[in-house]
Formats: C-alpha cells, sequence, structure tokens
C-alpha cells in the first residue's frame, strides 16, 4: 500500500486486552473494577473488625462478609468474561466463593484489570480508573 501524506489521520478503535475487542467494553471493565476493588477493601476491613467483635456478633460479620463474596463473584465473572472470556471468567466467579482462594481470586482478575487499562492508556489509581476519562 502506497502513504498518502494528505490522508486524514484514522482512528483506532480497537481495545487491546479485551475479548471483544471494543472501546465501549473499557468503560465497563473499568466499572467492575471498581466493584471489585470495593469488595476486597471491605473484605479486609470484615476480617480484621472480626477481632474487636464480640463472639455473639461474629456470625453476623460472616453473613456480611458471604454477601461481600457473593457481590464480588458476580462482579468477578462479569469482568472475567470481559478479559479473559466466558468459560475462564465462569471457573473464575466459581472460585470466589471459597472463603480465602476467593480473594486471591479477586485480586488476580483486579491486576488483569488495571493491566488492559493501562495498555489502553487510561490512567489507574487506588480505586481504579476515572470513568469520566474513558
Amino acid at each position: 500500500m502506497s502513504y498518502n501524506p494528505f490522508e486524514a489521520p484514522q482512528v483506532n478503535d480497537s481495545a487491546v486486552g479485551i475479548v471483544s475487542g471494543s472501546r465501549e467494553d473499557l468503560r465497563s471493565v473499568a466499572r467492575y473494577q471498581k466493584v471489585i476493588l470495593v469488595c476486597i477493601l471491605l473484605y479486609f476491613i470484615a476480617v480484621f473488625a472480626q477481632f474487636g467483635f464480640p463472639v455473639t456478633v461474629r456470625p453476623l460479620l460472616g453473613l456480611g462478609i458471604l454477601g461481600v463474596g457473593l457481590v464480588g463473584a458476580i462482579f468477578a465473572i462479569l469482568l472475567a468474561i470481559k478479559t479473559h472470556g466466558p468459560v475462564f471468567g465462569i471457573i473464575l466467579g466459581i472460585l470466589c466463593l471459597v472463603p480465602f482462594l476467593g480473594l486471591l481470586t479477586l485480586l488476580l482478575i483486579n491486576s488483569k484489570a488495571t493491566t488492559v487499562l493501562k495498555k489502553n492508556g487510561i490512567k489507574v489509581g487506588l480505586l481504579g480508573a476515572n470513568l469520566s476519562s474513558i
């Protein structure tokens, strides 16, 4: 092909690291990552808070951790489907339901989302990417 210096610049609408390759899915990845980061933060808070609660109240804290785990598993499935594909996404979502392994799975999925967002030129902070910058 020949190069035309007077041709208008081409817009690159493909996204790197996403199964579909569409730029619209980057916003979904950033949104899902924010929810997963909040779930990780709540999980850590609940684990350390259990030492300050009496033994009779700890089962209620366990129910809270279960709820955080379920929300984390749902959004882990959604995020892993966007970045890894449907089969691997469902496997990672099931692994999120195992108590300690679930936290490690959430951290793994979060690191993949951070890598995908950074490869596409999106700045990622402590609580994920700024959604208005996408």
